[in-house]
């Protein structure tokens, strides 16, 4: 069973233009920086954010108490719990494909970056590679 969905996982990958493994690289740089960390917010149930993680082997680069689930309280509400948690001081970045986020990121005064595309990763990862990000 493993074995078959490593097969699919690589399928995937060729068919998205290794999609995964590009922004593996984007949540990994951002680990290997010093007081850096990766917060998921979603609007995914907690259980089933949890399983996805894990099933693309996302768990070391999103400990489990930075997953938030928006399903109940909105994406507003959890980007608040999250400054409560580290702090106004922090420099915080939120990354996602939809009009939801990129409301939820103007109400906290936060930065938005908006993927839609590979070419939109690529550019995330370079900015990133680069230091200006």
């Amino acid at each position: 069973m493993r074995e078959q969905w490593h097969h699919l996982r690589r399928e995937i990958e060729v068919l998205t233009d290794n999609w995964l493994t590009l922004m593996h690289k984007c949540l990994s740089l951002v680990n290997s920086r010093p007081n850096c960390v990766n917060v998921l917010v979603t609007q995914t149930q907690l259980v089933s954010a949890l399983s996805k993680v894990l099933l693309h082997g996302l768990g070391p680069i999103f400990p489990i108490e930075n997953i938030y689930s928006a399903t109940k309280i909105g994406k507003e509400s959890c980007f608040e719990r999250i400054v409560t948690r580290f702090g106004r001081r922090c420099t915080y970045v939120v990354i996602g494909d939809s009009e939801d986020d990129d409301r939820a990121a103007k109400q906290m005064n936060f930065p938005f970056w908006r993927i839609e595309s590979h070419k939109d990763a690529a550019s995330l990862y370079n900015v990133m590679c680069e230091g200006f990000l």
